[in-house]
């Protein structure tokens, strides 16, 4: 069974990296709420004050539905407030039997 991953890139500045894992869960709790297909996420830091997002989707129509609300919740406008720079976005697959 393959699953939808959203990998996107973004710099957040250095005077506000710290606020970066208090917003993480009000966006995660917002798109519990309010996201068919959401399954998860991981944020990774790397250097030069980037960031990988890696999010997985049970479908690529979910995630198509979740990019069209954009930012509709707080937690996920306050998320989005701290990114400076989208760097790149990409989405893929994964094959889940590979696990």
């Amino acid at each position: 069974m393959s699953r939808t991953v959203e990998l996107t890139r973004f710099r957040v500045s250095p005077e506000r990296a710290d606020l970066l894992p208090a917003a993480r869960k009000g966006m995660i709790a917002d798109f519990r709420a309010d996201r068919a297909g959401f399954l998860g996420a991981r944020l990774v830091r790397l250097p030069g004050d980037e960031w990988l997002d890696i999010v997985e989707w049970r479908s690529s129509e979910d995630f198509a539905a979740s990019r069209a609300k954009g930012a509709n919740l707080p937690g996920i406008a306050a998320f989005f407030a701290l990114i400076d720079e989208l760097v790149s976005a990409e989405e893929g697959t994964t094959d889940e039997s590979e696990s």
